[in-house]
């Protein structure tokens, strides 16, 4: 009878002590990405350490500024020094402090503003390949005449009909955009529709959402992952432009492009404030451009 109990014992503790099913997929894909990144070169590697520290930035902003992003803490243009590490701007706000909650501002409006653009010029681009005829004909023409007016100048003529609010401004630019990601789409989304497994899912008769989604979407998903970090670096820097021309993110919310533009006359007394913010600007989008390029390089199958 003990002997049993104490089998009984040994195999529950054994049981309790053996992961679950869940637990050990966590842990192989945490294992895979763990092996991923040491694999990757040292240019990717530093890509995805700057885009972390970015993301941690605008998440935790108001636990890592040590003053409010509109908050008036001193006199205008106060130099550098360990109360405000950055000094201060025109009006006396902590310049280190904007610059953190830029992040979250700045990239987080980037980032939604591509997350529509594929949205709508992907959703658009997969319908022009699969229903071809006159949609196709209808949409690739009036994506060639946005397409024709530069997209700052356009942006620029928008943004002052319909004013330069926040959602006017990520509407405006994920339209613009859009076409770019749709023609991509396009292009790529037609050497596979004539695929024998998208004419066997046609044949069963399968929906047409249901073909773009299992079907196509799959097997385009590499370029349109690397053309999504790279429409997110333009549609970053073009949010920037704005903002230094006054039509981006509107006062008092703390935007990389505004902070450049705001401080730009103390580059004439020798002071490098005005370089802060351009060089975030600059380091964000060369950090997604070489972890673009490496995620290219692995998923095009090339050893060197």
């Amino acid at each position: 009878m003990t002997a049993t109990h104490d089998a009984t014992q040994a195999a529950s503790g054994a049981t309790k002590a053996a992961p679950s099913i869940s637990q050990r997929r966590r842990r192989s894909k945490l294992g895979n990405a763990w092996r991923g990144f040491a694999k990757a070169p040292l240019s990717a590697k530093f890509g995805m350490v700057v885009i972390a520290v970015y993301v941690i930035a605008a998440i935790f902003a108001p636990g890592i500024a040590p003053y409010g992003e509109a908050e008036v803490v001193g006199k205008g243009y106060q130099p550098w020094s360990w109360q405000h590490l950055m000094g201060t701007d025109q009006l006396g706000r902590d310049l280190f402090s904007r610059l953190i909650y830029g992040a979250r501002n700045t990239v987080g409006v980037a980032l939604l503003t591509t997350l529509l653009s594929f949205a709508l010029g992907g959703g658009l681009g997969l319908l022009a390949a699969i229903a071809k005829g006159w949609i196709d004909q209808i949409l690739s023409r009036a994506v060639d005449a946005l397409m024709a007016i530069p997209v700052l100048i356009f942006a620029l003529l928008l943004l002052s009909i319909f004013g330069t609010t926040v959602t006017a401004m990520v509407l405006v630019l994920a339209v613009l955009d859009s076409t770019r990601v749709f023609r991509l789409t396009r292009a790529v989304s037609q050497s596979i529709v004539v695929m024998d497994y998208v004419e066997a899912a046609r044949l069963r008769g399968e929906k047409l959402p249901w073909i773009m989604r299992r079907e196509i979407l799959p097997n385009i998903m590499a370029p349109l992952v690397a053309e999504f970090g790279l429409r997110f670096c333009f549609v970053f820097l073009t949010i920037s432009a704005l903002s230094f021309l006054g039509l981006g993110l509107q006062p008092p919310t703390a935007d990389w492009g505004s902070m450049v533009y705001e401080n730009k006359m103390l580059i004439t007394v020798g002071r490098l404030t005005p370089l802060l913010p351009a060089g975030a600007i600059a380091l964000l989008a060369v950090g997604v451009n070489f972890v673009v390029d490496w995620f290219l390089h692995k998923t095009s199958g090339l050893k060197e």
